[in-house]
């Protein structure tokens, strides 16, 4: 079947409702796949080449149909993307190999798992998946990396020949619960004691919460959070990947994939979280743990923002799924269970592609083990 290929260095240059009607149509669509969030990463000066995201959204089509499209970027570092590459970039500089710029294909600054390869049929993605490495081999690109797939993108890539590669997230999911103690019942005494000890010591520090959805997110809300979560980021002596404008077209273009919880005591705001929603109102509905920050601190704060609000919102709105966001094995404490999330690879050295498969092979048997080890620590009754 013949194809067209277009490639385009901005954004703004594609249809936006083509590309979304395509994201709607993959077997793991997210809100930040859509053309309205890639855009505001690129339009704000978050992802852009001056911060080492070069954009090359691939697409094929069919005369005028729109039948396959990606999210390539060309980059020039390995930050903002939580599967971690820091070794092999090394070990190309000790050989004296150049491994940046290299090609990506995720969504810049977010650990959420969903489909990568967009496209109307397997023949198609797999065709754009064959493009994108024909056009990181014509540019001289060390490797190529797809993050946070879906099962359809790795069934493209094991059709293809990359290597998979194998992290670990947590994740929550709603068993029918009725409301928060319905949901506290269903875990052990040692973890319920420990959760309401959490719960109590915010309490008795006279923090409240007022949860904002959407179009109710004011313009002072977002920038109460944006004060909070550039805060949390400078304290760890890192500016913030995302700007101020980033979130300015979140609540212009995207309110309704948002959720805010706004700590106050005393009548004043302390404490901000944000999840993203996507489905909601449906029975695949899924919340996203995405940012949070304080301007106090207050001690178990940061597990009632994150965790605490955020679930028992999501059990009064019946969604399905809230995912936790990159790393963080005390998430477990809080009843969010270990999932496998996927990433594939090439690497155009044979020698160093390989060294990093034998690599991958001793990586897959740890996460293994790991995932063994966190079975037996289930914060559920049944494991008493």
């Amino acid at each position: 079947m013949d194809y067209v290929t277009r490639v385009f260095k901005d954004p703004r240059d594609i249809d936006a409702h083509g590309w979304d009607t395509l994201c709607a149509q993959q077997d793991a669509p997210t809100p930040f796949m859509s053309h309205a969030y890639l855009l505001a990463l690129h339009e704000s000066g978050s992802a852009t080449p001056k911060t080492g995201w070069k954009p090359q959204f691939v697409t094929l089509w069919q005369e005028d149909q729109l039948v396959a499209a990606c999210a390539l970027y060309l980059k020039s570092h390995s930050y903002g993307e939580y599967v971690f590459d820091w070794a092999w970039a090394n070990a190309y500089g000790e050989h004296g190999l150049a491994y940046y710029p290299k090609g990506l294909v995720a969504v810049p600054f977010t650990p959420v798992p969903g489909s990568r390869l967009l496209a109307t049929s397997s023949d198609s993605r797999t065709h754009l998946l064959r493009t994108v490495l024909d056009l990181c081999k014509e540019q001289e690109l060390s490797s190529l990396h797809l993050l946070f797939t879906s099962p359809q993108d790795r069934d493209a890539c094991d059709a293809l020949g990359l290597m998979q590669r194998q992290t670990v997230q947590f994740h929550w999911r709603n068993a029918q619960f009725t409301d928060f103690d319905h949901f506290l019942s269903s875990l052990s005494q040692e973890k319920r004691k420990k959760i309401k000890q959490e719960r109590r010591r915010v309490q008795e520090a006279a923090v409240t919460f007022q949860t904002r959805l959407g179009s109710e997110i004011s313009t002072q809300d977002w920038d109460f959070f944006y004060n909070c979560y550039e805060r949390t980021y400078l304290e760890h002596g890192n500016a913030p990947y995302l700007s101020r404008s980033f979130f300015q077209s979140m609540q212009d273009h995207m309110a309704d994939n948002w959720v805010m919880f706004v700590a106050e005591r005393a009548g004043q705001p302390i404490a901000c979280s944000l999840i993203a929603i996507h489905a909601l109102g449906t029975d695949h509905a899924v919340a996203y743990g995405r940012y949070w920050g304080a301007l106090e601190r207050v001690d178990c704060l940061h597990f009632e923002a994150c965790y605490y609000q955020p679930l028992r919102w999501c059990i009064d709105n019946q969604v399905s799924c809230f995912e936790g966001g990159a790393q963080g094995e005390h998430k477990m404490a809080r009843a969010l269970m270990p999932v496998t999330t996927y990433s594939a690879h090439w690497l155009a050295h044979p020698a160093f592609a390989d060294a990093v498969e034998r690599f991958l092979e001793r990586e897959r048997s740890g996460i293994d083990n790991y995932l063994e080890h966190l079975a037996e620590r289930s914060p559920f009754k049944h494991s008493e």
